[in-house]
């Protein structure tokens, strides 16, 4: 069997089967690096087919949030399916203040749109 890169689909199915958060957040920093190492003229199509509902409207606008960042990042326009996925409530993922506050300043802009304060050196880091 060929390796095949993740897509946000596939990381969406993950998501809703792990209960545990930060085996949750470990797949999300798998998709990352997956995302990083595919090549450039591939990487729209990790993005392209609109994720699963998780079960966890916080997971679901992420998953937006992530696509129309990345789309970004290589030019291009985010896929539709993104649109919805935006929470009334900001969901900042970490509970830690100086966590929060970089966030507050740090969050990308696609993050900030869909309510996800999430800082861009986390997404770096990853």
């Amino acid at each position: 069997m060929a390796y095949e890169a993740m897509t946000l689909a596939g990381l969406a199915r993950h998501l809703s089967r792990q209960p545990d958060e930060k085996i949750q957040w470990k797949h999300v920093w798998e998709f990352l690096e997956e995302y990083r190492w595919e090549l450039a003229e591939r990487r729209a199509e990790l993005l392209a087919e609109e994720p699963p509902p998780t079960g966890d409207p916080r997971w679901d606008a992420l998953l937006g949030a992530l696509a129309e960042h990345l789309a970004s990042e290589v030019d291009c326009a985010p896929p539709d399916w993104t649109r919805s996925r935006v929470l009334a409530t900001p969901w900042f993922p970490s509970s830690l203040p100086s966590k929060r506050m970089e966030a507050l300043v740090w969050a990308p802009a696609a993050f900030r749109k869909h309510g996800v304060y999430l800082s861009a050196h986390d997404l770096e880091a990853a």
